[in-house]
């Protein structure tokens, strides 16, 4: 108890609803770039053709298709390393290491090659961590405690060609989540973030302050879906502008995501403590949203060999991100509890850099840098929620071995970084990134 003591008594609060969420990817939730093309280029995706994953970034790219149609099939793997420790007391690792991003696309213009059309199914971003029963973070519980959030979307876009140099383009996506958490908090922490209580469960309350730990729990063994799940929808909008010969600009705009609340099923998740209390029920994650996200970027073809491209994207988080509410419904003892997490996340500016060298007609390589900050002020980082890389190296190779097909790759190193938090702990951080990609072009 000495150490949970040390590591709460600055802000329990803030501890607890760091420990609540899951850890994020890159950009904040965001993948650093969709698509091998746009992620060996530093993630740069407004300007720039890129196949499919077009839909997921500025559908009106969609249109700079050379092709009357192409297929990409793709996969991602997000490879986390995060540690975290105190003076005097060691380092623990988690044990989410490796999450699969899977991504699907096809386009075809019509017959008068002014539109183009399309589906695409792509992981939007998420993570997790996994702490065992051992560590701190389980406050002595005897049980792990992880977390993972997956985000996802089904896209249909369409682009017009309104002008030899103007293009714009929309998509309406079909988006899910899915959260799987078990965490634990002493019973005073987890009163403290109590904002209404009702029935035999409310009545039970202050019993449970005094408690050494309190546990919620509701996970699954799946690697795509959450215990706890949402459907909803969600919107871009794009222009792309060809302004000089060689010079192309790119803007888009995503609305904030129309998710309904995450739920599990009525007997989904528990409420546990100390003593042998314990209790089943449904857990309800109330409007948790995908953020709003505006971005801007240029390219030059600078020679026929050589692509440069830029973008700025700035992305909405301070919206969505304020508070994280949860609600436990009882089955067995009946009656319900709410909960409101702090976050305070900041709106995040993400600036990408690439180029890419076609050093022949089969081969081309890129690179790129993508540069942003922690969305989450320092005082509130927690092991369970290191939303702390903040610069990506990214690397990639493209090899046309057919007159239709084609192969890209990408791989994005993120280096450690790292953040001392409110209560002394000290979060590390870094990332390895594979994506890769298989083409055909319908010529």
């Amino acid at each position: 108890m000495k150490l949970l003591s040390r590591l709460f008594r600055l802000s329990p609060v803030a501890a607890l609803c760091a420990a609540a969420l899951p850890a994020i990817a890159t950009d904040g939730m965001l993948m650093e770039g969709y698509g091998p093309v746009s992620t060996g280029m530093g993630g740069a995706a407004q300007a720039i053709d890129h196949g499919t994953a077009a839909m997921a970034m500025n559908p009106a790219t969609l249109a700079l298709m050379p092709t009357r149609a192409r297929h990409d099939a793709a996969f991602g793997i997000l490879g986390p390393n995060v540690t975290s420790g105190m003076p005097g007391m060691g380092s623990v690792k988690s044990g989410g290491t490796s999450y699969v991003m899977p991504a699907l696309g096809y386009a075809r213009r019509m017959n008068n090659g002014a539109v183009v059309y399309g589906f695409g199914l792509f992981a939007q971003g998420g993570m997790g961590t996994e702490y065992g029963a051992d560590t701190f973070l389980a406050m002595g519980s005897g049980a792990p405690v992880r977390s993972e959030l997956g985000v996802g979307s089904l896209l249909f876009p369409v682009a017009w060609q309104v002008t030899p140099a103007l293009a714009l383009g929309a998509t309406l996506d079909f988006m899910w989540s899915g959260l799987d958490l078990r965490m634990a908090a002493s019973g005073a922490q987890l009163g403290a973030l109590v904002t209404g209580a009702s029935g035999n469960l409310g009545g039970a309350l202050p019993a449970l302050g005094g408690a050494p730990w309190a546990r919620i729990d509701f996970s699954n063994s799946s690697d795509f879906t959450g215990k706890a799940n949402a459907t909803g929808w969600g919107a871009k909008l794009g222009a792309v502008y060809k302004a000089a010969p060689g010079w192309t600009l790119g803007a888009s705009y995503r609305f904030k995501s129309r998710l309904s609340d995450m739920k599990t099923s009525d007997t989904g998740a528990s409420l546990s403590a100390t003593g042998g209390f314990a209790d089943v029920g449904r857990i309800t994650v109330v409007d948790f949203q995908w953020p709003a996200m505006s971005a801007l970027g240029a390219a030059w073809q600078a020679t026929p060999a050589l692509l440069l491209a830029a973008d700025v994207k700035r992305i909405a988080w301070a919206d969505v991100m304020k508070d994280f509410r949860m609600r436990f419904d009882s089955a067995g003892i009946g009656g319900s509890v709410s909960f409101a997490l702090p976050q305070n996340w900041k709106n995040q500016t993400v600036t990408s850099l690439g180029l890419a060298w076609a050093v022949n007609d089969r081969l081309t390589l890129r690179t790129g840098v993508n540069l942003t900050d922690n969305p989450i002020p320092d005082a509130l980082v927690n092991p369970l929620f290191p939303a702390t890389v903040e610069t990506h190296y990214t690397f990639g190779a493209g090899w046309r071995f057919a007159s239709a097909s084609e192969l890209n790759a990408s791989l994005t190193v993120a280096p450690r970084s790292t953040v001392t938090n409110g209560m002394g702990v000290v979060v590390t951080h870094k990332q390895t990134n594979a994506q890769f990609m298989y083409s055909y072009r319908f010529l």
